[in-house]
């Protein structure tokens, strides 16, 4: 019995690097979200919790777990979770303008737009207070509870700093303080079965402010900055947990 490797078809073709290197790494088999087989253990990468919860009913071992991927990719439901925990974020159900508006489940920075209209406030989407310092944000890498290395992203010309839209990107030393957050937030999602995420966070008033989650990160910028081979990490790390 194998192991499997979960993506789109849309997102293992945009991800060759990092499907290759799991399958070879892990031995695992690619299969789409609506693959339903055996399987040793399952690398999740679909943003799907329900697939996660599928095999973790049948006592099988998911990197990422359903709880988290689930938390992960609910933008409100993860705000709510950070907020009833002590972290700071910024408010959402926001109405005054200009606010940010996302879709609850955006990734890399799409749908998300700002809102000048009150008009424009919707109930089903994420609207937030924007923080001050626009086209800035830190993402921050996780394996295991430990932090690997963290980015700062910059934009000069949208108030997305996402590297997959342009932003521009340089390794980040984290402060004292914002470990101390990125810490907490760990403690917070390690029961959860979160083992290789994401966590960024934006600035306001040139403080760092927790901005989400990211279940199956993405790792380009870097292997384009750095010497880090983040996704041998992973598999070392699943290798060394899988049972």
């Amino acid at each position: 019995m194998k192991p499997i490797l979960v993506y789109s078809k849309e997102e293992a073709e945009r991800n060759a690097f990092t499907v290759e290197k799991i399958c070879k790494g892990l031995g695992t088999k690619l299969v789409t979200p609506d693959y339903r087989g055996e399987a040793a253990f399952v690398v999740n990468r679909s943003n799907d919790y329900e697939i996660a919860r599928y095999y973790e009913q049948r006592d099988i071992r998911v990197f990422n777990g359903a709880q988290f991927t689930r938390i992960a990719n609910d933008k409100q439901l993860c705000y709510d979770f950070m907020e009833q925990n002590g972290i700071e974020i910024m408010q959402t159900r926001y109405r005054s303008v200009p606010f940010v508006k996302k879709p609850k489940n955006s990734h890399g920075g799409q749908g998300v737009v700002m809102c000048y209209n009150t008009a424009e406030y919707d109930e089903n989407k994420v609207c937030q207070k924007p923080a001050s310092d626009l086209g800035r944000d830190v993402r921050v890498w996780v394996i295991g509870g430990e932090i690997v290395c963290a980015f700062l992203r910059v934009s000069d010309k949208d108030f997305r700093s996402n590297y997959c839209l342009g932003g521009r990107a340089e390794p980040y030393n984290l402060n004292e303080e914002e470990k101390s957050k990125v810490n907490r937030i760990i403690e917070l999602v390690t029961p959860l079965g979160a083992d290789y995420y994401g966590i960024d966070f934006v600035f306001d008033n040139g403080k760092a402010v927790f901005n989400e989650l990211e279940d199956a990160v993405g790792a380009r910028m870097i292997y384009a900055n750095t010497d880090i081979d983040i996704i041998e990490m992973y598999v070392d790390y699943i290798n060394q947990t899988k049972k």
